[in-house]
């Protein structure tokens, strides 16, 4: 899965593939602790390691070549890579597709699934099923017509794992928005989709039907920090996106993300990212590359030849 992945994904940054939704990812070498923000996604490693931490926690999850990592909501988190240039850090993240999920939901109604509470991340061992469809999906990206006629049954059927795992409980709490839980996970997707516009806790609590307190006090539970910082985070983030992958000015960014003082953002991006807003760009064009996919016939060559 590495010699595939590695010529699927020959430069470092994320490459798209042939199949909407699946992205590959590599690090040619360690870096250091760094501000992320990932959407609902499935991550797995072939090769390396990520550590993420997440809130105040000296150490929150990983994921490796033994593990995988699911994101139940868009969570911002601190995240670094042990990775080297001879052993680069190889995998691929799945954006989970709701409607997908809801579909699965429906059709497994009825299997007695461990009673879990919702969680907003988990990591769970890569077992021989999971691995062997990882595989089979990986072979299909090498050919546009097997990725877009083979590759959604294999992603269904990595989410079906994900579902069934060892914390599939913990993962169908948390996508059917049970509880305080759900309430949250709705205010968050608020944000992402309005993240422009004049957010304030007191119209989000509202939204969810709870207290200020209440809203601030489950918020905090889901997502390790405050829904100011939340905000904060997500319209940083999606500046930074801008700046690297969308070629806008620092100015512009501001703009877009729902700053009205751009000494302010720049202030506040800085204190986030450790940069300028103009140096972070430059800095990450690199690392949040986003490649297209790789040449089809060639891959398919070079892994018939291997």
């Amino acid at each position: 899965m590495a010699t595939m992945i590695a010529r699927l994904a020959p430069v470092a940054g994320m490459t798209l593939t042939a199949l909407d939704g699946v992205t590959l990812m590599r690090a040619n070498g360690t870096t250091a602790k760094a501000p992320a923000l990932y959407d609902p996604c499935i991550c797995i490693a072939v090769q390396g390691r990520k550590r993420c931490y997440l809130g105040d926690s000296a150490f929150a999850f990983a994921f490796d070549a033994q593990h995988y990592m699911v994101l139940s909501v868009p969570l911002p988190f601190m995240s670094e890579t042990e990775a080297t240039a001879a052993e680069p850090l190889l995998g691929l993240m799945i954006r989970i597709d709701c409607t997908l999920l809801a579909d699965l939901l429906v059709a497994i109604e009825g299997d007695e699934a461990p009673q879990q509470a919702p969680a907003t991340v988990m990591t769970t061992r890569l077992d021989a099923r999971m691995e062997a469809t990882v595989q089979r999906l990986l072979e299909t990206l090498a050919s546009p017509l097997e990725a877009r006629v083979l590759g959604p049954g294999l992603v269904r059927e990595i989410f079906y794992h994900v579902l069934m795992g060892e914390q599939g409980g913990a993962m169908r709490a948390a996508l059917t928005h049970q509880g305080h839980f759900g309430k949250i996970a709705r205010a968050l997707r608020r944000i992402h989709q309005d993240y422009q516009s004049d957010l304030n806790v007191t119209s989000l609590a509202c939204e969810a039907n709870m207290s200020v307190p209440a809203f601030h006090a489950h918020f905090k539970a889901v997502t390790q920090c405050s829904p100011i910082q939340y905000v904060k985070a997500a319209r940083l983030h999606k500046a930074r996106l801008l700046m690297v992958r969308g070629g806008v000015t620092a100015a512009s960014a501001s703009a877009l993300v729902g700053y009205e003082s751009a000494s302010q953002f720049s202030r506040e991006f800085k204190r986030m990212f450790g940069r300028s807003p103009v140096a972070e760009a430059q800095f990450m064009k690199h690392t949040l590359a986003l490649m297209p996919a790789a040449e089809a016939g060639h891959v398919r060559v070079e892994l018939a030849a291997s």
